[in-house]
């Protein structure tokens, strides 16, 4: 399922909240931010371009990183995409950020 996923049911989502399902079975609200694609990291057999999507906690949370699960249009729930938080570099610290990375 992950192979399916593009830059492009993201765009779909750009600027709204979502719910991300957490590897312990929680939710958590997140606000998915912008997306980036990165072309010339495709690899040659691939047909999809790589990118990553940043997204940001409304609450604070403890997650720092692992599987988790997001609602995509047209894929539905897709398992196993890996989040990982990074540094709030200037932001709300109180808030959590995130990256994911499809190559």
């Amino acid at each position: 399922m992950l192979q399916a996923v593009k830059s492009q049911h993201f765009q779909a989502l750009e600027g709204r909240i979502g719910t991300l399902h957490l590897p312990d079975g929680s939710a958590l609200q997140i606000h998915i931010g912008a997306f980036e694609e990165k072309p010339l990291a495709k690899m040659r057999y691939s047909e999809r371009i790589p990118f990553s999507v940043e997204l940001s906690s409304l609450e604070p949370t403890e997650f720092i990183d692992g599987l988790c699960a997001l609602e995509l249009p047209e894929l539905g729930r897709v398992d196993g995409i890996f989040v990982s938080r990074v540094p709030p570099l200037g932001r709300d610290p109180a808030l959590a950020y995130f990256h994911i990375t499809f190559n």
